[in-house]
């Protein structure tokens, strides 16, 4: 895995004066763990948009702050619902022998070379992450899986197809080994299901519409704001005081 890194500086403006910082291209963050308190840091708003596309919540960055290095993932990422910006990032530091759990993206490899394909059928992936257990220094940034073999409505693949890299458990022990990852479909059942299950939908939605129960209208906007029911951990107290 190639390393990435992050310079950040230590910050001393928080609540409403973080606009200011955005203003001059600067991204608030703040780092968990490592330190009595939580540290509030910044860093340039194109080198973070690097960082945070690379790394995700999965791979490890190597944070430099105020000349010292820290490695940490990436916690949670505030994103702007409007202008799709980066608001706050929050870091948690971590060491090179913590084993991290964490969730990797499942990529799907060969597409188009299938003979399942080649037949004209349609490959589906059911599973788009999976959750891991490692040390930092043997996460993957993403875990391969082939579909070359498939070549009927009958073939799928499963989590037991998956060959995890050395160092790697699945974070489960328990873990189903027949969960399906990705299925082989005929062109027209599958249309025919997504019509059936719209149909269904707009059913639904028209005996909602009879009774007077609309979905309220804020509900999508609340959990979108930063800090809603979307955002993600940490959950800790001072979050607030601290961007």
């Amino acid at each position: 895995m190639h390393e990435i890194s992050l310079k950040l500086d230590g910050r001393t403006l928080s609540g409403k004066k973080v606009a200011e910082l955005r203003r001059d291209g600067l991204v608030p963050s703040v780092v968990y763990g490592g330190h009595d308190e939580p540290q509030s840091t910044q860093s340039a708003i194109v080198e973070t948009i690097k960082v945070v596309n690379a790394a995700g919540k999965h791979s490890p960055v190597t944070l430099t702050i105020d000349g010292k290095k820290q490695l940490a993932i990436i916690k949670s990422i505030d994103i702007d619902p409007v202008k799709r910006g980066i608001l706050h990032v929050a870091f948690h530091a971590i060491k090179q022998n913590d084993v991290i759990t964490t969730d990797v993206p499942i990529i799907l490899v060969g597409e188009g070379e299938s003979a399942a394909e080649k037949a004209g059928l349609i490959v589906l992936q059911a599973i788009e992450s999976l959750e891991i257990k490692a040390k930092p220094a043997s996460l993957p940034e993403s875990i391969e899986l082939s579909i070359a073999n498939l070549a009927t409505t009958e073939d799928k693949l499963t989590i037991a197809d998956l060959t995890l890299p050395e160092g790697v458990e699945f974070a489960d022990v328990e873990q189903d080994m027949e969960l399906v990852i990705a299925n082989v479909y005929e062109p027209a059942a599958l249309e025919a299901a997504n019509e059936a299950a719209a149909g269904d939908a707009t059913i639904d939605t028209e005996v909602e519409s009879e009774n007077g129960e609309d979905t309220p209208q804020d509900t999508q906007a609340e959990e979108s704001k930063p800090g809603g029911k979307l955002q993600d951990e940490p959950k800790q107290s001072n979050v607030d005081a601290n961007k």
